[in-house]
């Protein structure tokens, strides 16, 4: 009998987060599929993270920080181009607005037939913003049966998925929208997260409703990831899907506490971290 190298191979962006409001703060590190894999790092997970930085300094910044955060990065890529970069800026509340966003090579990025084999041989497959995911998808569909997530608002493409995450906001009417569309697809199961409204899931005709839990908000940045996070670490614990929207939620709630994806600042590792 095998074991997995990984229990989930995350695939896709990355970037450095730098926040316009705080200009003495120094740049964090983010993207969607990263940020993923940070907390399932964090959640005490086999994490392998398959991306591409540039030829610049900010590429050893942000394999550092990956490093620090357990994550394996022997997928991660150079790749002749630079390092994305995202400027945010946040509101009075702590909510975050992307000012401009400078993809990069992770425009760029495709994984090879290595990677593709180490990625399928995972427990789980989580894609990010990821060029060309549809055929990703149906690669990795002839090489393994391995449960795939997508995040779905920043790689549309449609594919075989065991879940689809996307955010409606906080409008319950699309969240409904969201899912209905993905569960009549090639979708198994949707989640669509409503901010500080919670989340909906749904499978054929079914649905579960999740509130949202109070937090003092600091930066939202990362929340929403950090939600399919914790959905996927309580699905590979054999939760059901109700307790998976919690384990989401609750991890979306404790990103919302600290500045960033995941703890990067001294002060958040220690307390957070």
């Amino acid at each position: 009998m095998t074991t997995s190298t990984f229990d989930v191979a995350v695939v896709g962006d990355n970037t450095i987060d730098r926040y316009l409001d705080e200009p003495d703060l120094g740049d964090l590190i983010g993207g969607n599929a990263l940020n993923v894999a940070a907390q399932l790092a964090m959640l005490g997970l086999r994490v392998g993270y398959f991306g591409a930085v540039g030829t610049d300094a900010d590429a050893a910044v942000v394999r550092r920080a990956a490093k620090v955060r357990g994550i394996d990065i022997s997928g991660l890529v150079t790749l002749s181009g630079r390092t994305a970069l995202t400027t945010i800026r946040r509101d009075a509340d702590g909510d975050r607005r992307f000012e401009s966003e400078d993809f990069g090579v992770t425009a760029q990025y495709h994984p090879d037939d290595d990677a593709l084999r180490r990625i399928a041989d995972a427990r789980w497959i989580h894609v990010g913003m990821l060029p060309k995911s549809q055929s990703f998808g149906e690669a990795v569909a002839q090489l393994s049966d391995v449960p795939m997530s997508q995040d779905c608002s920043v790689s549309p493409d449609s594919h075989r998925l065991a879940v689809q995450f996307a955010s409606a906001g906080e409008d319950e009417v699309e969240a409904e929208r969201i899912v209905s569309a993905a569960v009549a697809g090639p979708s198994e199961l949707a989640v669509a997260t409503l901010g500080a409204r919670g989340a909906l899931a749904g499978r054929a005709e079914r649905r579960w409703r999740v509130p949202s839990e109070p937090v003092a908000v600091v930066d939202t940045t990362g929340a929403g990831d950090s939600f399919m996070a914790g959905f996927i670490a309580a699905r590979l614990r054999g939760d059901d899907v109700e307790e998976a929207l919690h384990s989401g939620i609750r991890r979306g709630s404790f990103t919302c506490r600290y500045m960033g994806g995941w703890p990067q600042l001294p002060a958040d590792v220690r307390q957070f971290g």
